[in-house]
């Protein structure tokens, strides 16, 4: 566990190092497999990974080798199964987490950090210090499972001798965490652009057959949450989820800015998913194709992109010869 510490090295063919920070959105958070997929696809492949909450859960599976398997699964998620992962506890979140990462280790297996195949960096936040932490020893998952940890929803995580929550509290899209793994051209994948509803919304109906669980847990606690004079006279306002779903949306944009004002990437990839709530993690194909798509609106910035920076520095190397 680090604050600001990595290791460097450099691209094989051009002297360049590409990193890949993979931002924080919940549900959203499943475009970055349709990403990473089609980066790969147009032979891109990135030397550094660094994710934050969702964005350090694909890039675990990424950087594993196991995308392919993760992408199916995540194709094949229904409502019913997202509620069946849930475990309820009611206690420094709505949700444990523990059979989600059960599920994880079962399927795929756990690893070391530091024996993975290219550097990894996982962020979280300190939650008594609120300082940005870098999760780069240790058990992959556990790593995961802490950066994660939206408050309100998911318990925050015991690692040493710190509580960690989400990362996207501090740094939604870490692309100082890039950086620090000696990336000198950074791919950006921004979840949070344009939360907070200047884009027309597309909501596509589901199906009334599915269990919405969230929506019945939220309608719980709103109702128990005003006496029976006030639920009669008042009219109903936002349910739980919607209240902290909104205000997640409205922390990001901000912080996200705010980050990436300070250091922006030298690309930015923003699928167009704010449409999306905050538990639709069945809409795993929807968010995949969005992913795909963001990439080929970009493809000849990050080409050309990719093309000047490695020109400059072959013609770098070739001056010093």
């Amino acid at each position: 566990m680090h604050e600001g510490q990595a290791i460097s090295a450099d691209h094989p063919q051009s002297g360049l190092r590409i990193g890949i920070a993979l931002g924080s959105g919940s549900a959203r958070g499943w475009a970055h497999i349709g990403v990473l997929q089609e980066l790969k696809e147009a032979g891109i492949t990135p030397d550094v990974v660094a994710g934050t909450s969702i964005g350090a859960l694909v890039g675990a599976w990424y950087v594993r080798g196991h995308l392919d398997a993760f992408e199916e699964w995540v194709r094949s998620l229904t409502r019913r199964d997202v509620m069946r992962y849930m475990d309820i506890v009611f206690s420094g979140g709505l949700i444990e987490g523990r059979r989600l990462m059960d599920l994880y280790r079962q399927r795929w297996g756990d690893a070391l950090i530091e024996e993975l195949p290219r550097p990894y960096t996982a962020v979280a936040t300190d939650l008594k210090t609120g300082k940005e932490i870098w999760l780069q020893k240790g058990s992959l998952l556990d790593a995961v499972r802490a950066s994660i940890s939206l408050p309100g929803l998911f318990r925050p995580v015991r690692y040493g001798q710190q509580w960690l929550v989400d990362g996207g509290l501090v740094n939604p899209v870490p692309i100082t965490a890039c950086r620090a793994m000696g990336a000198n051209i950074v791919i950006a994948v921004n979840l949070n652009g344009d939360l907070l509803g200047r884009r027309r919304r597309l909501r596509t109906p589901q199906p009334a057959s599915e269990p919405n669980w969230w929506d019945k847990v939220s309608s719980f606690l709103t109702r128990n949450g005003r006496n029976e004079k006030n639920r009669q006279e008042e009219e109903p306002g936002p349910g739980f989820f919607e209240v902290l779903h909104k205000s997640i949306n409205i922390m990001q944009d901000r912080i996200t800015r705010s980050r990436m004002a300070g250091d922006p990437p030298e690309i930015t990839i923003t699928p167009r998913l704010e449409h999306l709530e905050l538990m639709d993690y069945a809409r795993g194909i929807e968010a995949i194709e969005e992913g795909r798509n963001a990439v080929r609106r970009m493809l000849p910035l990050i080409e050309d992109v990719l093309g000047l920076k490695t020109t400059l520095a072959t013609g770098t190397d070739e001056m010093e010869a």
